[in-house]
């Protein structure tokens, strides 16, 4: 009995230190949320993952060179009420992204939007409700 108790009270104590890390998530704090920039590519890859999708992007940059970006966009969830699916975006189709950019000054950034090719707008948020 009593070891029964001691195992109890060890996973009880394990839990709570499991719970306070699953329910934290990291702020917007890389990223300058408030500046908003352009970049307009090719998309290689969109992941439709938990907590987070991505767009893998190439560009052209400045001096003409190909350019990799990684933009993090909402999760999976919050995409959905905003009328995006998995299918929303395909390999090798031509997207414009605004975004907020990493205040590293990394090819990466938090998407605000995303524009195709057509001018179809998949916003990063459903409309707000009344």
């Amino acid at each position: 009995m009593k070891f029964r108790t001691v195992a109890l009270a060890g996973v009880l104590a394990a839990g709570l230190l499991v719970v306070p890390a699953a329910r934290a998530h990291h702020s917007n704090v890389a990223f300058y949320v408030t500046k908003v920039v352009t970049v307009k590519g090719v998309v290689k890859e969109f992941r439709w993952t938990n907590p987070h999708t991505w767009i893998i992007l190439t560009a052209v940059d400045e001096n003409g060179k190909q350019v990799e970006w990684a933009l993090e966009g909402r999760p999976p969830g919050v995409l959905l009420k905003a009328g995006w699916t998995r299918k929303s975006l395909v390999p090798g189709e031509t997207i414009t992204v605004d975004y907020s950019p990493a205040k590293d000054g990394g090819n990466n950034g938090l998407i605000a939007r995303v524009t195709k090719a057509d001018g179809t707008i998949l916003p990063n948020a459903p409309p707000p409700t009344e």
